[in-house]
């Protein structure tokens, strides 16, 4: 029986049990599209990233959920990154690697001190925008949440927003009404479906450039994300293009907080870039990441 070493890492966070975890498989070279799904399905983690090839600097990525695969993964990126150089993939000391996924090629900065890995900064697929839904779909999807629209926060933008997977960015007045959200998660599953968006993100601001979310995705299977890189990085170039958070020249900067509500408290980093006409240039995400378990599948 063929056996498939794998291992359990928890991104956006420095200590096991928090963040967000995802399964790693370092080595799926020969790996069929069937096997890579078989493998996400019985791994029961929400998120799988799969290294399929490797030359150099350059690695190529599959990210599944039980559900299908998916173009990109933020937390499973991160804990990726910081992964393949703890384990030897790259030299000692390369602080830049290059994640090849299925619709294009993202660049990774590593910050390392005394020698060791500590942060990746990744650049996100380019953002895309929709237009913001009516305010009475907005609504259901409010009252989905089990929340009414006294909650949304009249000053932050609302809309549809793209950086690897669509989100509906739900701005409420204070962290608290974020933790106090019960979703109906049938009732939001068919909302998205309807809106053909992945996940419903409720944030909150808690300073200029800090922000509190927790993120639904019921329509994926998962009702709910611990800590979201991809939707993060969304909100980062929502928040930059309506103006809303303050910035240096040419760089605007945020801190997400999510996971606390269920336990797993994370930090998500977010850098959006402008060139000198205001339009953005790049997002992009980052945190920490740190070993759960190493383990192994009999196939």
């Amino acid at each position: 029986m063929a056996k498939l070493p794998y291992l359990v890492v928890d991104a956006f966070t420095e200590t096991p049990g928090g963040g967000n975890r995802v399964a790693l498989v370092l080595d799926a070279r020969g790996m069929t599209y069937q096997e890579m799904q078989q493998t996400a399905s019985r791994l029961g983690q929400s998120q799988v990233a799969f290294v399929s090839d490797w030359e150099g600097q350059n690695f190529h990525v599959h990210y599944f959920t039980p559900a299908g695969e998916v173009e990109f993964a933020g937390h499973a990126s991160v804990a990726l990154a910081l992964t393949l150089a703890r384990e030897g993939y790259i030299p000692p000391e390369t602080k830049r690697l290059y994640l090849r996924t299925t619709v294009e090629t993202l660049p990774v900065d590593l910050e390392i001190e005394q020698g060791v890995p500590v942060r990746a900064l990744i650049r996100g697929p380019a953002p895309r925008f929709r237009d913001p839904p009516s305010w009475k779909i907005m609504r259901e999807f409010v009252e989905a949440l089990g929340a009414n629209e006294r909650y949304v926060h009249r000053g932050l933008p609302y809309g549809v927003a793209f950086t690897g997977l669509w989100s509906l960015f739900i701005p409420l007045v204070a962290p608290g009404l974020v933790d106090s959200l019960e979703p109906d998660h049938a009732k939001l599953s068919e909302l998205s479906a309807a809106l053909e968006i992945s996940t419903v993100h409720a944030y909150a601001p808690m300073g200029p450039r800090t922000f509190y979310a927790r993120d639904f995705a019921p329509v994926l299977g998962i009702p709910e994300d611990p800590v979201t890189g991809s939707a993060n990085a969304a909100l980062g170039a929502l928040l930059a293009r309506a103006g809303v958070v303050p910035r240096w020249e040419g760089e605007l900067s945020l801190v997400v907080l999510q996971g606390h509500h269920l336990g797993q408290p994370g930090t998500v980093q977010v850098r959006v870039f402008y060139g000198p006409s205001g339009a953005i240039l790049g997002v992009y995400l980052g945190g920490t990441a740190v070993l759960a378990a190493s383990e192994v599948l009999e196939l």
